[in-house]
């Protein structure tokens, strides 16, 4: 099937049962980042950005959880801003990055662009935007992988599932649509992904940046700006990146993170967490020393002493700490005051994180890591090489990923608006319109 064809005739209805779980789980899973995300000082920050230097003009969109009417380029650097300041979203291992965090906030802000102007879009559409622009994005993401020797942050390939999802909202022509994938792969922003590993900062995972690159050359396209033939969808080199489309669903194979870190440093929050289930007497206080032993990319994530939320969701020591001090890891225990908590760095100063190479060797196919704890009675304990939580075969349940969606939005939200955000997701397929799910996601 030809990408044009799937982008134009894909309907949400047709998509195997699995895949549209998968679809929907991870609208739900995005929104509770961007809920949880939605007071810390990146999302305050960005969102007076998109207000001040991107007013609405004749294109007008809210921006997620704020109600001020921004244009949809504005929208976009927001939302994909705000829904990466929470290391909390699903990934792929093969494009070693993330679409969500970038086409959920692009479509959000161009759908809701389409009905500030009158359109109505139904929830089937809406999800078959979605559906399209998730499965175009982590193919593009695997074809970058597969042709850039450099590991990009997820705005290098993300922007083309925008240009994908949004121009079957738009409903753009083949030659407008050829024009706005070679657009945003060529303004794609091939950030290196290791300097923001090794020095993390606000920028994270280049989301912003993506979904800016695709709502701007969907909008340039329209305008009838020329671009040059994407390559990472028309080279015949990548080719086995997208023969199967619409055959073999790529989101199939997307993890989900329990917790708001790297995903680099979950398999050893998954280690810990069975180990304390397992040996009670892992306790703070009786705590002698920690060593992880993990891969190499893993081992530079270290962060035993975050200066900030961004050091700290990057980091491995800090966000283990709060695991074993707090019992959970949640927007409240990687932001804000608990940067500082002495009781979560008085087990930091305790972890020791090492390079194994058994475990490097089974990167990036497999994510490792092997956990031990010494106890002050001079017992020790040994996980066994753990894999994270939230991989297809390890799976998070309903259960699971929905007690996540509370635990990040309950933050800022009440049960009562979050059961209503929950029930409009559920029941989005069957709506005529978004106009509910919209007005709960827009208002403050």
């Amino acid at each position: 099937m030809s990408l044009y064809n799937f982008v134009q005739n894909l309907h949400f209805r047709e998509v195997p049962q699995h895949t549209r779980y998968l679809v929907s789980t991870s609208l739900l899973d995005i929104i509770g980042v961007i809920a949880g995300a939605k007071s810390n000082q990146t999302t305050i920050n960005i969102c007076n950005y998109a207000a001040d230097n991107y007013p609405a003009t004749k294109l007008s969109c809210r921006l997620l959880f704020d109600d001020r009417k921004v244009n949809p380029l504005g929208a976009a650097w927001a939302g994909g801003f705000s829904a990466d300041s929470l290391d909390a979203h699903e990934g792929h291992f093969t494009s070693k990055g993330h679409a969500g965090a970038t086409v959920v906030p692009a479509l959000l802000a161009l759908a809701d662009a389409c009905r500030d102007q009158g359109r109505d879009i139904s929830g089937e559409e809406f999800l078959s935007a979605v559906t399209i622009a998730y499965e175009t994005g982590l193919r593009a993401g695997v074809a970058l992988m597969d042709t850039a020797a450099e590991y990009h942050a997820s705005g290098a390939f993300s922007g083309l599932g925008v240009v994908c999802g949004g121009a079957r909202l738009l409903g753009m022509n083949e030659e407008q649509f050829q024009h706005a994938l070679g657009i945003a792969e060529y303004f794609g922003p091939r950030c290196p992904m290791m300097r923001l590993v090794d020095s993390p900062s606000m920028l994270r995972d280049a989301h912003g940046a993506g979904a800016y690159a695709g709502i701007n050359a969907l909008l340039m396209a329209q305008a009838g700006i020329t671009g040059a033939p994407a390559e990472t969808v028309a080279d015949n080199k990548i080719s086995h990146c997208w023969n199967d489309l619409g055959e073999r669903w790529e989101i199939d194979a997307q993890y989900f993170k329990p917790w708001p870190v790297c995903r680099w440093a979950q398999p050893s929050l998954t280690a810990v967490t069975g180990m304390m289930a397992q040996y009670p007497e892992i306790i703070a206080t009786n705590i002698e020393a920690i060593n992880v032993e993990t891969f190499h990319e893993s081992m530079r994530l270290q962060g035993h002493f975050p200066a900030n939320a961004d050091e700290a969701q990057y980091g491995l020591a800090f966000p283990l700490a709060a695991l074993i001090s707090r019992g959970q890891v949640g927007p409240n225990e990687v932001t804000g005051d608990a940067i500082q908590a002495e009781d979560i760095l008085q087990i930091s100063r305790l972890v020791e994180i090492t390079e194994a190479q058994d475990l490097s060797a089974r990167f990036p196919q497999e994510i490792l890591s092997r956990v031990t704890i010494q106890l002050k009675d001079g017992s020790s304990l040994t996980s066994p090489v753990t894999q994270a939580k939230g991989d297809p075969d390890t799976a998070m349940t309903q259960a699971e990923l929905r007690a996540k969606f509370r635990l990040l939005a309950s933050v800022n939200f009440s049960e009562q608006r979050i059961a209503k955000i929950i029930t409009a997701v559920d029941l989005l397929e069957k709506a005529d319109d978004c106009s509910q799910l919209f007005d709960l996601l827009m208002s403050t």
